[in-house]
């Protein structure tokens, strides 16, 4: 069976699709699992061996999308996070099924409209992702292996020998993105950094996405004449996916570089905003829990510099585990 599933929105969304295109695969290896992702996660669907076809959805021309939606001969759809367009896309393709939350006008367009109420958080993303494959499939088999990214050593090495690395690395990836609304200044980051730059059993890296020039260099101001590498990210997500499996910790927002790491095997030290739909319950992330430590920064400025003092603590003590 051909079976389209549809996340095309960003990075740490897509990553919350992934075990739903495992299980769907592993279901019966004789499914064609095809995924319908935004330009940026390409190369990223591309990679894992359970999907078998990638579908770009790169213009926002309807008829566009249904007739590359037809060209795919599916038989059965699971959009886990619809919107008017792509479920009209699949109307007209005329799919047989098509699975989808029930969200406003769009679940008209669907053959199954599931009631979710995502908003109640009554599990993860990626948990509600994967209960619409038990639409589909009653008796579908929900694990996943973790991690569920894997890659093999050769851009690791590369990188460590271009920045003389010869240690253990724990990374701070201070930018914002996707859906995270909470995060900590610059300024607080590299008093982080600072802390940890102290345990020389580590090499320690600041990673920048690619338009974050600006952070870089006000990070590279503030840090000063210090050991700490300042790497602005190189080539496609799947590159840096496999830096991240080796680090040690990855400290950031939790935005798609979070997943990323998370789904990468990388133990990561995450911050949430203070509310029930940005919280860690919502968007914690496909990687073993026991590996992800997450906390919530209070709005207000009493709460926000206790946290961060908590923070700082937790940090020490991971680095007093050793490695």
């Amino acid at each position: 069976m051909n079976i389209l599933v549809v996340r095309n929105d960003k990075l740490g969304d897509f990553i919350t699709a992934l075990p739903t295109l495992y299980v769907l695969k592993h279901y019966n290896p004789s499914n064609r699992i095809i995924a319908l992702v935004a330009p940026l996660n390409r190369k990223l669907a591309q990679s894992c061996d359970f999907i078998d076809e990638v579908i770009v959805d790169d213009a926002p021309d309807i008829l566009e999308l249904m007739f590359k939606i037809k060209k795919a001969k599916i038989r059965a759809s699971i959009t886990l996070f619809s919107n008017t367009r792509v479920a009209i896309a699949q109307f007209l393709a005329r799919i047989p099924i098509r699975i989808a939350p029930a969200t406003k006008i769009a679940q008209i367009f669907y053959t199954h409209g599931i009631k979710q109420r995502r908003s109640r958080v009554e599990m993860a993303e990626f948990e509600y992702n994967l209960q619409l494959a038990r639409v589909l499939f009653e008796d579908i088999l929900l694990d996943f292996p973790k991690p569920l990214l894997r890659f093999t050593d050769e851009n690791f090495q590369k990188f460590c020998g271009e920045y003389s690395i010869t240690k253990p690395i724990v990374a701070f990836h201070p930018g914002f993105g996707g859906s995270s609304d909470a995060n900590w200044t610059l300024e607080e980051y590299i008093e982080l950094v600072k802390l940890t730059v102290e345990n020389q059993t580590i090499d320690v890296v600041m990673t920048f996405g690619p338009d974050e020039e600006k952070l870089y260099e006000q990070a590279k101001e503030l840090l000063g004449d210090t050991s700490v590498i300042l790497y602005r990210s190189q080539g496609s997500i799947v590159d840096f996916a496999a830096l991240l499996s080796r680090f040690k910790l990855f400290v950031s927002t939790s935005t798609g570089t979070y997943h990323l790491a998370s789904a990468s095997g990388c133990e990561t030290l995450t911050f949430f905003g203070d509310s029930k739909f940005a919280s860690a319950a919502r968007w914690k992330s496909i990687g073993e829990e026991s590996r992800q430590h997450h906390f919530m920064i209070p709005l207000e400025p009493e709460g926000r510099a206790k946290m961060f003092e908590t923070v700082k603590q937790e940090l020490k003590n991971f680095l007093l585990k050793g490695f």
